[in-house]
Protein backbone atom coordinates (compact mmCIF):
# COMPACT_ATOMS: atom_id res chain seq x y z
CA UNK A 1 0.00 0.00 0.00
CA UNK A 2 1.37 3.39 -0.99
CA UNK A 3 0.93 6.36 1.28
CA UNK A 4 -0.35 9.49 -0.41
CA UNK A 5 1.00 12.62 1.20
CA UNK A 6 -0.28 14.98 -1.46
CA UNK A 7 -2.62 17.84 -0.89
CA UNK A 8 -2.67 20.14 2.11
CA UNK A 9 -1.94 17.74 4.93
CA UNK A 10 0.69 20.00 6.47
CA UNK A 11 -0.77 20.71 9.87
CA UNK A 12 -4.16 19.26 8.94
CA UNK A 13 -5.56 17.91 12.17
CA UNK A 14 -7.70 14.83 12.73
CA UNK A 15 -9.81 16.84 15.18
CA UNK A 16 -10.96 20.41 15.73
CA UNK A 17 -11.81 22.19 19.01
CA UNK A 18 -15.42 22.99 19.91
CA UNK A 19 -16.64 24.66 23.09
CA UNK A 20 -18.22 22.01 25.28
CA UNK A 21 -21.48 23.94 25.73
CA UNK A 22 -22.10 23.98 21.96
CA UNK A 23 -21.84 20.20 21.52
CA UNK A 24 -25.17 18.49 20.83
CA UNK A 25 -26.73 15.06 21.15
CA UNK A 26 -26.12 12.96 17.99
CA UNK A 27 -23.03 15.05 17.27
CA UNK A 28 -19.50 13.68 17.54
CA UNK A 29 -16.76 14.23 20.10
CA UNK A 30 -13.50 12.65 21.22
CA UNK A 31 -13.83 10.86 24.57
CA UNK A 32 -10.72 9.15 25.95
CA UNK A 33 -9.04 9.55 22.53
CA UNK A 34 -11.84 7.69 20.73
CA UNK A 35 -14.27 9.19 18.16
CA UNK A 36 -17.75 8.92 19.69
CA UNK A 37 -21.32 9.82 18.80
CA UNK A 38 -22.98 11.68 21.67
CA UNK A 39 -26.03 9.75 22.90
CA UNK A 40 -26.70 11.58 26.18
CA UNK A 41 -25.87 15.03 27.52
CA UNK A 42 -26.74 16.82 30.71
CA UNK A 43 -25.52 20.07 32.21
CA UNK A 44 -25.14 20.65 35.93
CA UNK A 45 -25.66 24.09 37.42
CA UNK A 46 -22.68 26.19 38.36
CA UNK A 47 -21.44 25.78 41.88
CA UNK A 48 -20.50 28.70 44.14
CA UNK A 49 -16.96 28.80 42.70
CA UNK A 50 -17.21 26.91 39.46
CA UNK A 51 -18.37 26.43 35.96
CA UNK A 52 -21.40 24.54 34.73
CA UNK A 53 -20.30 21.02 33.93
CA UNK A 54 -21.44 19.04 30.91
CA UNK A 55 -21.78 15.29 31.38
CA UNK A 56 -21.61 13.34 28.12
CA UNK A 57 -22.14 9.72 27.17
CA UNK A 58 -20.77 8.71 23.81
CA UNK A 59 -20.68 5.50 21.79
CA UNK A 60 -17.45 4.76 19.92
CA UNK A 61 -18.31 4.96 16.20
CA UNK A 62 -16.06 1.99 15.40
CA UNK A 63 -16.33 -0.35 18.38
CA UNK A 64 -19.76 0.64 19.81
CA UNK A 65 -18.13 0.85 23.25
CA UNK A 66 -19.67 3.33 25.69
CA UNK A 67 -17.56 6.21 27.05
CA UNK A 68 -18.39 8.99 29.50
CA UNK A 69 -16.78 12.35 30.16
CA UNK A 70 -17.43 15.48 32.20
CA UNK A 71 -16.16 18.84 30.98
CA UNK A 72 -16.65 22.43 32.14
CA UNK A 73 -19.07 24.06 29.67
CA UNK A 74 -16.62 26.84 28.82
CA UNK A 75 -13.75 24.47 27.94
CA UNK A 76 -13.03 23.12 24.48
CA UNK A 77 -13.30 19.47 23.51
CA UNK A 78 -11.95 17.89 20.36
CA UNK A 79 -14.37 16.82 17.65
CA UNK A 80 -13.12 14.29 15.10
CA UNK A 81 -13.22 15.04 11.37
CA UNK A 82 -15.56 12.33 10.07
CA UNK A 83 -15.95 11.45 6.43
CA UNK A 84 -18.53 9.16 4.83
CA UNK A 85 -17.82 7.72 1.40
CA UNK A 86 -20.06 5.45 -0.66
CA UNK A 87 -18.11 2.90 -2.69
CA UNK A 88 -19.35 0.22 -5.06
CA UNK A 89 -18.79 -3.35 -3.89
CA UNK A 90 -16.94 -5.36 -6.52
CA UNK A 91 -16.10 -8.52 -4.59
CA UNK A 92 -15.33 -10.06 -1.19
CA UNK A 93 -12.08 -12.03 -0.99
CA UNK A 94 -11.49 -15.28 0.94
CA UNK A 95 -9.87 -13.37 3.83
CA UNK A 96 -12.98 -11.24 4.38
CA UNK A 97 -11.74 -8.04 2.73
CA UNK A 98 -14.05 -5.94 0.58
CA UNK A 99 -13.03 -5.02 -2.93
CA UNK A 100 -14.46 -1.54 -3.43
CA UNK A 101 -14.46 1.09 -6.18
CA UNK A 102 -14.92 4.82 -5.68
CA UNK A 103 -16.88 7.11 -8.01
CA UNK A 104 -13.57 8.16 -9.55
CA UNK A 105 -12.71 4.55 -10.38
CA UNK A 106 -10.09 4.05 -7.65
CA UNK A 107 -10.19 0.61 -6.06
CA UNK A 108 -9.45 -0.41 -2.48
CA UNK A 109 -9.08 -3.79 -0.88
CA UNK A 110 -8.05 -2.91 2.67
CA UNK A 111 -11.40 -2.76 4.49
CA UNK A 112 -12.78 -5.86 6.17
CA UNK A 113 -16.36 -7.04 6.10
CA UNK A 114 -17.68 -5.70 9.44
CA UNK A 115 -19.04 -7.99 12.15
CA UNK A 116 -22.77 -8.09 12.76
CA UNK A 117 -25.86 -7.17 10.78
CA UNK A 118 -24.18 -4.89 8.24
CA UNK A 119 -21.53 -7.47 7.41
CA UNK A 120 -24.22 -10.14 7.06
CA UNK A 121 -26.24 -7.87 4.76
CA UNK A 122 -23.18 -7.13 2.59
CA UNK A 123 -22.40 -10.86 2.24
CA UNK A 124 -26.03 -11.75 1.52
CA UNK A 125 -26.51 -9.09 -1.17
CA UNK A 126 -23.11 -9.98 -2.69
CA UNK A 127 -24.07 -13.67 -2.88
CA UNK A 128 -27.20 -12.67 -4.84
CA UNK A 129 -25.06 -10.56 -7.23
CA UNK A 130 -26.89 -7.37 -6.23
CA UNK A 131 -25.20 -4.09 -7.16
CA UNK A 132 -24.63 -2.32 -3.83
CA UNK A 133 -22.88 0.70 -2.38
CA UNK A 134 -21.04 0.27 0.90
CA UNK A 135 -20.77 3.35 3.13
CA UNK A 136 -17.27 3.74 4.57
CA UNK A 137 -16.88 5.86 7.70
CA UNK A 138 -13.42 7.40 8.21
CA UNK A 139 -12.09 9.16 11.31
CA UNK A 140 -8.80 9.29 13.22
CA UNK A 141 -6.97 7.08 10.66
CA UNK A 142 -9.56 4.33 11.11
CA UNK A 143 -12.09 3.18 8.57
CA UNK A 144 -15.01 0.83 8.69
CA UNK A 145 -17.97 -0.20 6.54
CA UNK A 146 -21.07 1.11 8.33
CA UNK A 147 -23.88 0.92 5.81
CA UNK A 148 -25.24 -0.71 2.68
CA UNK A 149 -27.60 0.55 0.00
CA UNK A 150 -28.71 -0.73 -3.37
CA UNK A 151 -27.28 1.09 -6.36
CA UNK A 152 -29.82 2.96 -8.46
CA UNK A 153 -29.59 2.28 -12.15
Amino acid sequence: MEDDFGGGSSGASKTYPVQCSSLRKNGHVMIKDRPCKIVEMSTSKTGKHGHAKVHMVGIDIFTAKKYEDICPSTHNMNVPHIKRTDMQLLDIDDDGFLSLMSEGGDTREDIRVPQGDIGDEIKEKHSKDEQILVTILSAMNEEMAVGVKNMTK
